[in-house]
Formats: C-alpha cells, sequence, structure tokens
C-alpha cells in the first residue's frame, strides 16, 4: 500500500519536478504570445513611475529598438537624466551631478545596459545570443514553488529566473554581475502581466540590492510598440557648445579694410581688466540622488 501512494504521488509531482530548461524557455514564450508576435515588435516604449527610498517619486521612460539599442530616461524636479546604447557605444547625461554633457559609462554601468539591451530579455532565442540556461529545480517564492532557471550570459553575467509554475512567466530575478572581479547581486520581483499587441508583458517591478530593504519600484502605465525611433536617439550627442571647425577659408574678397579709428587703440589707452568667471555646483550634501537607471541603479551597493 505504501509503495502505491510513493507511486501515485511520483506521478502528480512529474509536472512540477520533471520539466527541463527548454521545456520551460519554449512555454514561457508561447506564454507571452510566441515567436510569430514577438517578431512583429520593432520597437517600443515603457513609461511609467519610479518609487525610490522616502517615497519620493520620478517619470520614466524606457525606448528600445532591434537588434539592441536602448534608451533611458529619469525625470525628476524639470531634469532629465539619460542612459543609452546603441548597440556599440554606451553613455549618459547626468544633471542631477552638474552634468550637462553626454560622458561615457562606467564598467558596471556599461555591463548594466548592456543586459537591459536584449530586445526580448535572454532566454529569447538564448542558444543564438551565447547564453546558457539550466534547469536547477525548484523554489519557493513568497511561499509558492517556482521552477528556477540558471541563465549564464555571454559576458558572464549570471541570472536566475524564478518561472511561475502555471503560467511560465519569470516572478523573480536574481543578478549577479562581476566587476573588476567582486560580485554585485539584486533582486528583482515582477507582476501584473498585460498583453499589449500579442506580447504580454510585466507592468511591475520592485529591485533591491541582495540583503536590502531599500526597494525602488517601476509602474509601468503605458507600452507602445513599433513606435517610430531614428537610431540618432541612441548616439551619443556631442558637447555642447562645440563650435564645428570652417571646412573652408573665408573669401578675402569680401573682407573690408578697417578703418583707421577701427584699428588697435594706442598703448595709452588702459586694457580692460578680464572677466571673473565663477562656477558653482550644487552637488554636494543634499543633492538630489545618482539614479538614472530604469530598474537597478538607485539599489546598487554605492554610498
Amino acid at each position: 500500500m505504501r509503495r502505491a501512494v510513493m507511486v501515485i504521488l511520483s506521478l502528480l509531482a512529474f509536472p512540477l519536478f520533471g520539466q527541463t530548461a527548454d521545456e520551460i524557455v519554449s512555454k514561457y514564450i508561447k506564454t507571452i504570445g510566441g515567436m510569430d508576435k514577438i517578431s512583429t515588435v520593432k520597437s517600443f516604449r515603457r513609461t511609467g513611475k519610479y518609487t525610490g527610498g522616502g517615497g519620493f517619486e520620478a517619470r520614466v521612460v524606457e525606448d528600445k529598438k532591434r537588434p539592441n539599442m536602448i534608451r533611458q530616461e529619469f525625470l525628476l524636479q524639470g531634469m532629465i537624466g539619460v542612459t543609452a546604447y546603441d548597440g556599440r557605444n554606451g553613455w549618459k547625461i547626468d544633471p542631477f551631478e552638474g552634468k550637462k554633457d553626454a560622458e561615457p559609462l562606467g564598467e558596471a554601468e556599461m555591463k548594466k545596459i548592456v543586459d537591459d539591451s536584449d530586445f526580448e530579455g535572454p532566454l529569447v532565442n538564448y542558444q543564438a545570443k551565447g547564453n546558457k540556461v539550466e534547469y536547477a529545480g525548484t523554489e519557493p517564492v513568497e511561499g509558492t514553488d517556482a521552477y528556477k532557471l540558471k541563465v549564464t550570459l555571454k559576458n558572464g553575467d549570471i541570472f536566475y529566473y524564478y518561472m511561475d509554475t502555471d503560467y511560465f512567466v519569470p516572478i523573480k530575478i536574481d543578478t549577479k554581475r562581476f566587476v573588476r572581479g567582486e560580485e554585485r547581486e539584486f533582486e528583482t520581483s515582477l507582476g501584473d502581466y498585460k498583453e499589449v499587441g500579442g506580447w504580454y508583458q510585466p507592468y511591475a517591478f520592485e529591485t533591491n540590492a541582495k540583503g536590502s530593504t531599500n526597494k525602488q519600484k517601476i509602474t509601468i502605465e503605458k507600452i507602445e510598440l513599433n513606435v517610430p525611433l531614428d537610431d540618432a536617439l541612441f548616439v551619443e550627442p556631442p558637447l555642447k557648445g562645440r563650435t564645428p571647425a570652417p571646412t573652408t577659408a573665408p573669401d578675402a574678397s569680401n573682407l573690408q579694410p578697417k578703418k583707421p579709428d577701427e584699428q588697435t587703440p594706442p598703448a595709452t589707452e588702459p586694457k580692460k581688466p578680464p572677466r571673473t568667471v565663477t562656477l558653482s555646483r550644487e552637488d554636494g550634501e543634499g543633492a538630489l540622488p545618482k539614479i538614472l537607471r530604469f530598474a537597478q541603479d538607485d539599489a546598487r551597493e554605492e554610498p
């Protein structure tokens, strides 16, 4: 009798524990709409609200375009922070640090933006992207069992995807990144999946550094598919105030000679003192937090 019970239990448990990584990924793609629907989307824009530590709020916008271009904007108190990647170069504009010109991303920022630029996420066409996906059993997420997938990206970053056992969509993602040999870990909870043009996407994100109670939330309010996005939107802009060099020499025939009274004043005339320019920055104590990333930057472990 006991043996028969064990056989029945094992049969009942098979759907939960008998999955392979490819089966789970295949069901995930089917659930969110299928490759036919996903492949018709060439660009999209997500707009929403950011809620950070202390309860302050900001607006966020993310534009993505195939194959791997991305632009993320953070709007707060009339200022717009930008982080972008054009498929080769990553850059940012950080007005919250008193900077108006674009500058290259740091190592950690660059790894993050390259990961974010994956148009459909690392599970879709993972083999073609050079990613590795392994089934790692099941693990409870807020009291409910979930399939656990270990996703190793081509660049060495590791994601643990916790997939809902009924709908096969991710409900939590643990991230491990290696920056200058140091491991950094984050946790992201996902939810509120909604259909847009046949593609189901999460509308709620909650992120924190591993072990931290300081959580940041992104609430998506609108997703637009196949938005016209020019490639220039993702390319680093030139420095402000830079005057382009003339392409040709001036035409001497159009230059009028100076009149005697317009020439250099005599040496006896006193010279005007140079104008004093004072530069000041308000990025010390009490400055706005440096948050230019769509889902995780304010959760990083920097002081």
